[in-house]
């Protein structure tokens, strides 16, 4: 996915720091071509890079977006190849972004691009978001003459990272999506009509279908979606991959960072659709270094750097952009010796919250138990929904945000919610990681969407929510065996299963494991950790209104398993 068509220069700019600018402006030379795929459809490429166009180490992109989309040229260490994906922009054939088809025509193109003249046939794949999920899904076959990946946001499972997370449809963002292809499609239709008449139905069809399948036909984690994700790297590729706390595709960089960190993999969280502090170069220093040392055999240190580096939020996400970040450098992610602490929501009033309950976040677990009940209705999501909010950031929200802070806040929301929230914090409180939120809930439908935020309560009473959790209550089962586990045997990062629903009768109590998407935040001194239970993103496929109920203290007990790190 991207933010906007016009804002997608993002990939451009991570790319034009690459080059080492001339003395004098240099003539650029551009080249399309038609590539056959070995199925006879054709794709449209574009290189361009510094006249004439001679053999160079090349930056390729596979983008859904249209000419003018990702890889540009700017600089003459490299030449930059744009590949149109089938049944996007001005390419032939029938839309299937995230199929087998797609990855061979990754393969196929990369052929082709290793043996032509203005290639040296060392080949670096630049992604970001939709780009990026072409390249972490065909890393499963041998891509021919690559050396190394720079892959921004993206996801790793689009199931869970994007368009169903913890199961609960993320409808809007699939829709946007949809649109932002289908637009530069549809405009390149009298090429389409002129060349090969059957390609604009082919084109339309296949958005059409991607749309119907993947928002109605498959709304569990089935086949189709199984083989719509990563599987492995055949090609064992450095890769450096970068992203934000706040992303709308956040989960899915650290996932593949743990995953092919063996084979000398990056995490850089410094920004992506939501954009980067201010101060910051966005990681286009890390990208031109990473593609230097890997494509130019530069000896830069770029390998000798820390494996992981966070650029953290202080409190707030629009004061993150804004420049006021707490950065921390590890060896690993999850970082070594993080620990998890167990707050336990209490019925006890904390004299802080706005909400119905007003209840208490405790160390320790409340002997007596009790239920809360809350009405579980579409909420406002720029108090409730973090990812979602931030795609559109660039678009007016933040700039919105900063004249109306309470737009991006949660306590308009939480007359309507349960908050539960700690008493003011004796020193600071460093939180990076996955969060899970165990929680006891009964409702009065058979099936409703658990939504919950973390905040960042200052002290004059302003909640700033920093993570999002989310599940659909018909998926109360996790795989242990895939969920992140801490040293006491607590899940801290729970795994669902999305397979097959299980619905129950309205007023069944049951625990369910909620997943928070990595938080990056400090808690500062004074400050407050809050938790707020309440109905789903109005961003989200609404569901039946219901009353939710949740279970405090007891052996039942609900809780919030935060990351600290070490010595906070």
């Amino acid at each position: 996915m991207r933010r906007a068509v016009r804002a997608w220069p993002a990939a451009a700019v991570v790319i034009a720091a690459l080059g080492c600018a001339p003395a004098a402006p240099a003539a650029v030379a551009t080249l399309k071509s038609r590539v056959k795929m070995s199925d006879g459809v054709s794709l449209q490429a574009t290189v361009t890079g510094q006249a004439p166009l001679v053999a160079r180490p090349v930056i390729v992109e596979f983008s859904p977006y249209g000419a003018g989309s990702g890889t540009t040229y700017d600089g003459p260490a490299y030449n930059y190849l744009l590949v149109q994906i089938r049944g996007t922009g001005d390419s032939d054939g029938s839309f299937d972004a995230l199929g087998n088809r797609t990855q061979r025509d990754v393969v196929d193109t990369l052929r082709w691009a290793c043996h032509r003249p203005w290639s040296d046939r060392r080949l670096g794949l630049n992604g970001f978001s939709a780009s990026a999920i072409t390249v972490y899904n065909s890393l499963r076959l041998r891509l021919p003459c690559v050396r190394t990946a720079v892959l921004r946001s993206g996801t790793f499972d689009l199931y869970r990272d994007l368009l169903w997370p913890g199961g609960v449809s993320n409808a809007i963002p699939g829709l946007g999506v949809l649109g932002l292809i289908g637009a530069p499609a549809a405009a390149a239709t009298p090429g389409h009509l002129e060349r090969n008449p059957v390609s604009s139905l082919d084109s339309a069809i296949g958005l059409t279908n991607a749309g119907l399948s993947g928002g109605v036909e498959h709304q569990t984690l089935d086949a189709w979606w199984r083989e719509r994700r990563f599987h492995g790297d055949v090609n064992h590729l450095p890769i450096l991959m970068l992203d934000s706390f706040f992303d709308v595709e956040s989960r899915g960089a650290f996932q593949a960072y743990q995953r092919l960190r063996r084979d000398g993999a990056r995490l850089l969280v410094v920004g992506a659709h939501d954009g980067a502090p201010d101060g910051t170069d966005d990681g286009n220093g890390a990208t031109k270094a990473w593609f230097n040392h890997h494509l130019l055999g530069a000896r830069n240190g770029i390998r000798r750097g820390p494996r992981v580096q966070l650029l953290m939020a202080d409190g707030d996400r629009e004061d993150y952009l804004a420049g006021k970040y707490v950065r921390y450098d590890a060896t690993n992610w999850p970082v070594p010796r993080t620990s998890w602490i167990s707050l336990w929501p209490s019925a006890l009033r904390s004299g802080a919250g706005h909400s119905v309950n007003d209840g208490s976040l405790l160390r320790r677990r409340p002997a007596s138990s009790t239920t809360q009940s809350y009405a579980a209705i579409p909420s406002d999501p720029g108090m409730s929904d973090q990812p979602n909010t931030a795609i559109v950031g660039p678009d007016g929200v933040n700039q919105a945000a900063q004249a109306f802070p309470m737009l991006t806040e949660t306590e308009l929301a939480e007359p309507l919610a349960l908050t539960y929230t700690t008493p003011p914090l004796r020193s600071d409180l460093l939180s990076a990681g996955p969060a899970a939120l165990d929680v006891r809930l009964s409702s009065t439908t058979s099936e409703t969407a658990i939504w919950a935020v973390i905040a960042d309560v200052w002290p004059d009473g302003s909640s700033h929510p920093v993570a999002t959790g989310r599940l659909l209550s018909a998926y109360p089962r996790i795989d242990r065996r895939r969920s992140l586990v801490d040293a006491h045997g607590n899940v801290v990062q729970p795994y669902g299963v999305y397979s097959a629903k299980s619905d129950t009768p309205g007023g069944t109590e049951r625990t369910y494991q909620v997943e928070f998407w990595p938080i990056g935040n400090r808690f500062k001194r004074g400050h407050r950790v809050r938790l707020v239970i309440l109905g789903a993103s109005a961003a989200s496929k609404a569901s039946a209104p219901a009353v939710n109920t949740v279970r405090l203290g007891g052996a039942m007990a609900s809780r919030l398993l935060l990351p600290v790190l070490a010595g906070r």
